[in-house]
């Protein structure tokens, strides 16, 4: 995901599993199993909000592109 640069918001659980029974291999895939399921389950990022300079020049362009004629549309 762009602009986050590895920063988890809520921070990501460590995920462990301790139990005898299962081998290492097995804990590791139902560890990566949980941590798919989190992150697939989690909601989605806010979108951050628009400034108002930001919103004044998305109107500039969308009003310069329809007052031209002809064109490339």
């Amino acid at each position: 995901m762009a602009g986050r640069n590895g920063k988890q918001s809520p921070p990501r659980p460590e995920i462990q599993i301790q139990s005898s029974a299962a081998s290492p291999e097995e804990a590791a895939a139902i560890a990566a199993g949980l941590e798919r399921f989190l992150r697939e389950t989690a909601p989605a990022p806010r979108a951050a909000p628009r400034s108002r300079w930001q919103e004044a020049a998305l109107r500039e362009g969308v009003s310069v592109h329809s007052q031209l004629a002809g064109g490339w549309g």
